[in-house]
């Protein structure tokens, strides 16, 4: 299974490794731009972490020749900074933080992120913990199921999506989920009508815009100064938590914003790998 790392050399350029310094990828994934940022360093070293167990040992299989310059870390952005205490990490020289869904979780069926198979309504990043989308969906009041839905996958048809839900209980997979929500749309155009439901429900699982949070309050603090802060987002409502948080930063002259414009794909990047054209990527220097 190929997956292809969005915005990479834009993303490393931003964090401008040294070859001695420590960084922190709070997003490994399958690995590859941690790859790319160890091979840039010498005595460095890199803290590679997720919070899904499966992905991780994937990103280590995958980047063997860095054996003594990774360190994989299972750990979400919640308890980074006390994991990170724990190993005896002081302030970094860098945070990478890709904040997409990978295509190995898109395409692994019993994981549940995509409506592209049928399989489980799971949606967990870690397996070992936490409530399912099986769990909201069927278990959740209407009112409060078409809130989730506005605010989280801003879903104007959210009423009539929760409605059908509630009608169509117990929903039991991925495809009977989306094709419930089909029936309640009935909207043509290239957007599949099950994807800002589906995108709601995986944040709502997985905790994201807490989370989210808890790492834009961790990485400045993790971060030296003179030291690098990059995100790659990819919905609106994270591009404009990320966007609020470093001009926060900026405002208290703790950090200098890199990007003034936001940095979006390449169109040959585009043409590549369509699932980056949403990526805007944000970098910032700490100054204290």
């Amino acid at each position: 299974m190929e997956h292809y790392p969005v915005l990479l050399r834009e993303s490393i350029e931003l964090l401008d490794v040294q070859p001695d310094g420590i960084y922190v990828e709070a997003t490994c994934g399958l690995g590859n731009h941690s790859r790319a940022i160890a091979a840039k360093l010498t005595t460095g070293k890199l803290y590679a972490c997720d919070r899904d167990a499966e992905s991780l040992a994937k990103a280590r299989a995958n980047s063997e020749e860095f054996v003594d310059r990774i360190e994989f870390v299972h750990v979400k952005f919640s308890d980074l900074q006390s994991e990170m205490k724990k190993r005896g990490v002081g302030r970094v020289n860098g945070v990478l933080a890709d904040l997409g869904v990978s295509r190995y979780q898109l395409t692994s069926a019993e994981r549940g992120f995509s409506f592209q198979n049928d399989g489980d309504l799971d949606m967990r990043m870690d397996r070992a913990e936490g409530q399912t989308a099986a769990d909201i969906v069927n278990f959740t009041a209407e009112r409060q199921l078409a809130d989730w839905i506005y605010q989280l996958g801003e879903e104007r048809s959210s009423r009539q999506i929760a409605a059908a839900i509630l009608r169509a209980r117990p929903i039991r997979s991925t495809l009977h989920l989306a094709g419930v929500i089909a029936s309640a749309t009935r909207r043509a155009g290239k957007l599949n009508p099950a994807t800002k439901t589906f995108m709601a429900l995986r944040q709502l699982v997985n905790e994201e815009p807490e989370e989210l949070d808890a790492l834009l309050t961790a990485a400045p603090l993790l971060t030296a100064p003179e030291g690098r802060i990059a995100m790659i987002s990819f919905m609106s409502l994270e591009d404009r938590r990320v966007k609020r948080a470093f001009q926060a930063l900026a405002r208290e002259g703790r950090a200098e914003i890199l990007t003034k414009h936001v940095v979006v794909p390449s169109d040959e990047e585009v043409y590549s790998n369509s699932a980056s054209r949403s990526a805007k990527l944000r970098a910032l220097r700490m100054l204290q």
